[in-house]
């Protein structure tokens, strides 16, 4: 059977009309043709146009031979959105069209658009979802982890200590944990997952979608441990398994306890590691009474 070479598609961009409204635009993580014919089409048709980095949605839109027609881009993200939201919020009241795009994948997803689409809501405008790529979705579904229930965490604390308190409230759900980190911190990141549970399956994204796309799975004990952490380059996903059923007997509670109690109150220690292994503050605080007053 021959096999015909593959042909070029004619793809056409819409130019209708919009209703009034904010559309909150997906653009591609990384690959320019990933978005889709209908952000296209807005993104040709509306009245107003916003992002998060001017320069950004201008290049997307040279690509795709959108023309700008006379429109500005319209800058907004988290440092001037107070001063740029009042004109944008004008444009909807005026029955207009405004089109929001953020840098890379889908608005109000650590984007500075969820203050802009609040406001917009709450004044009675039609807020649109323009549906596309998603960097923890793309993650999630390359990373082989239960996709069943999953919790975006956006960006870890910076300090270690808040860095630790984070890790331990979110490691402890019982769903996949999907967190963005600067990769000049990954190592340090898997070193402290590692103080919590080394033996968890964590995966590491990096350049979703790019040309120099990697995905590296292992434990988190095995990932502090490879060298390729040390030179990674690019945004980064990391993904973190759920939790495994704890045996907690009261040698794992108070072992885990003394650990604690050295460098925290009991109260602190308690909450702890009722949060790790899943069970009762008000019974973990009476086993952690009995070992301080056992110091004394």
């Amino acid at each position: 059977m021959d096999i015909q070479p593959p042909q070029r598609l004619a793809a056409h961009v819409e130019a209708k009309r919009l209703d009034a409204g904010l559309y909150l635009v997906a653009t591609p993580i990384g690959t320019a043709r990933d978005i889709t014919l209908r952000a296209l089409d807005v993104l040709n048709a509306a009245d107003v146009l916003a992002a998060e980095d001017t320069r950004v949605l201008r290049h997307l839109l040279d690509i795709h031979g959108v023309p700008l027609r006379g429109r500005r881009v319209l800058p907004y993200h988290d440092h001037n959105g107070d001063r740029a939201r009042p004109a944008l919020l004008a444009a909807l009241e005026q029955g207009q069209s405004v089109a929001y795009a953020s840098d890379a994948g889908t608005p109000l997803v650590a984007d500075p658009g969820f203050r802009l689409a609040r406001e917009a809501a709450a004044a009675g405008h039609r807020v649109h979802a323009i549906p596309g790529p998603s960097a923890p979705l793309v993650a999630l579904s390359l990373s082989g982890l239960p996709s069943d229930r999953f919790l975006f965490a956006g960006f870890p604390p910076t300090t270690q200590g808040a860095r630790m308190t984070w890790l331990r409230q979110w490691m402890g759900v019982d769903a996949t944990l999907i967190l963005f980190e600067s990769p000049r911190r990954v190592n340090q990141t898997l070193r402290e997952i590692c103080e919590v549970d080394a033996n968890r399956i964590t995966v590491v994204a990096r350049e979703l979608t790019k040309k120099f796309e990697e995905v590296i799975r292992g434990t988190a004990a095995e990932l502090a441990q490879d060298p390729r952490m040390a030179a990674l380059k690019g945004e980064v996903v990391m993904l973190v398994d759920r939790p495994g059923a704890v045996m907690a007997d009261d040698d794992t509670i108070r072992q885990a306890l003394q650990a604690r109690l050295e460098r925290m109150t009991v109260k602190d220690a308690a909450k702890e590691v009722a949060a790790e292994l899943g069970l009762a503050r008000r019974d973990v605080y009476q086993i952690a009474l009995s070992l301080d007053k056992g110091k004394g």
